[in-house]
């Protein structure tokens, strides 16, 4: 029997002690993780040990939250194991044997208490048996990868799932497709259910609003109509820009706004641009729109995006190493659905020939990705794309002039040749009348930082890069 160490610290396992190993790793976990996550994913958890100390079973108490802690925690879980024992050892997780979970759940009901997971079901389908809550559970705070794209944002959010109708009343989430707008908007809801499982929570997409309004009016069921959207505490709502040109779609939310808001209801809502930039939306809605808290999701910035490829391959059961992330976060970068795509499309190759993770199977795996991406973006079009756009000459790009009107277009174009095509800094400059490297990089930092900061700027960037990707 071999003896391992956490943090630095011997701890010795007897043989007779398989429940001591467990405990080792419990106690490591509780310092590590959130107190809230630790209570809800971790202390229900029990644990058997093999008497070979060969393998270590789980047993967790339902479907749902075995999927959860698969996903979230099982390779940290297995990866303590092997450092408390000293050498491998096999995790498996199971659900509780029938007979312990009746037993158990008979004591909690006459106790009057559920456990957090168990609560957190039980709110997902009373809501769902009720108000059809449209939540995904798989869509949570905890499976959100965080960075400087989305921070702003997920703390915003966060904040409103902690206390509804308090401030940031209505939140408005703005940015391009696949950047997590949606995973935020499920996060929300999913977190309140967890604290309040018995409020009434309705995620939709904006297309389904509209459907509702027009089922409304060709059947008269308007009381059942405002039954369902008046008496929210909370309501999620997605792409918004789906109202233009739609009055009476338009008149009904804006009716359903007031009077969430007046019984003190959450709304929270996502759009592909800001509220002042919606076309065909009457002005006192976008006021209203824009009258909360008004947050942009970014794409993700290169660190970002190889966290959310680890991530998600260990949670697809397959370690992805991290040379290889870095290789697939280079080439994908408009956003976190297309990373997934191209992860899926790896994972996929890598099991189908049976052949290791590489940035070789990367790169075969994803050939016809990468050749359309090298074929569509050149720093030769992003120079003419972003001189149409700001309406200079093309040939101002290659220039010495240094007035604002051609000197911030040429400095937009330099960091969208930095961000869209794999040119190192000293051939971007070159590309651009033979500047010096630094001369680039300074246009990169100087144009990054102001679009955190610049809600028009961030704009302007988000349908350059859409031309450009086409």
């Amino acid at each position: 029997m071999s003896e391992g160490q956490i943090n630095g610290q011997p701890i010795g396992i007897g043989q007779e002690s398989g429940q001591g190993l467990w405990q080792a790793c419990v106690d490591q976990l509780a310092q590590e993780l959130p107190e809230q996550q630790f209570n809800t994913w971790i202390k229900p958890l029990t644990a058997q040990v093999a008497e070979d100390f060969s393998r270590v079973t789980l047993f967790v108490v339902n479907r749902f939250k075995l999927d959860w802690v698969r996903a979230q925690y099982s390779n940290r879980i297995a990866t303590l194991l092997e450092k408390v024992y000293g050498q491998p050892m096999r995790l498996e997780l199971a659900l509780t044997p029938r007979e312990n979970q009746v037993r158990l759940k008979e004591s909690l009901i006459e106790a009057d208490v559920l456990p957090a997971e168990e609560s957190y079901a039980a709110g997902v389908e009373r809501n769902n048996a009720g108000n059809r809550t449209r939540l995904n559970t798989a869509l949570t705070f905890e499976t959100l990868v965080e960075g400087t794209a989305n921070r702003m944002a997920r703390a915003a959010a966060m904040h409103v799932a902690s206390s509804p109708g308090q401030l940031y009343n209505p939140l408005f989430i703005y940015g391009g497709v696949g950047l997590g707008k949606t995973h935020l908007m499920h996060a929300v809801g999913n977190r309140l259910l967890v604290e309040r499982p018995n409020a009434k929570v309705l995620y939709i997409h904006a297309e389904q609003f509209v459907s509702d309004v027009v089922k409304a009016y060709q059947r008269k069921t308007f009381d059942e109509f405002k039954d369902k959207y008046h008496s929210l505490d909370l309501l999620l709502i997605d792409d918004v820009q789906f109202f233009a040109n739609k009055d009476r779609t338009q008149e009904e939310f804006f009716n359903a706004f007031e009077a969430l808001l007046a019984k003190k209801s959450h709304i929270v809502m996502t759009s592909d641009t800001y509220p002042k930039g919606l076309l065909d939306i009457h002005e006192r809605l976008v006021s209203r729109f824009d009258s909360g808290l008004t947050v942009a999701i970014e794409p993700p910035e290169l660190e970002m995006r190889v966290a959310i490829l680890i991530n998600k391959s260990l949670s697809e059961g397959t370690e992805m190493p991290e040379e290889v992330a870095f290789f697939v976060a280079k080439n994908v970068r408009s956003n976190v659905r297309e990373l997934e795509g191209a992860l899926r499309k790896i994972l996929a190759y890598s099991r189908f020939n049976q052949k290791e993770i590489s940035i070789q199977l990367a790169r075969d795996a994803l050939r016809d990705l990468l050749s359309i991406q090298n074929r569509q973006i050149s720093v030769e079009n992003i120079q003419k794309t972003v001189a149409d756009y700001y309406k200079i000459k093309v040939a101002d790009m290659y220039s010495k002039k240094r007035p604002a009107s051609i000197a911030r277009p040429r400095q937009i174009a330099m960091y969208l040749a930095k961000e869209l095509t794999q040119k190192s800094l000293p051939e971007i400059g070159e590309l651009f009348g033979g500047r010096d490297h630094t001369t680039v990089l300074h246009a990169v930092r100087k144009i990054s930082g102001e679009r955190q900061q610049l809600t028009e700027l961030n704009q302007q960037l988000h349908v350059l890069e859409q031309t450009l990707k086409g």
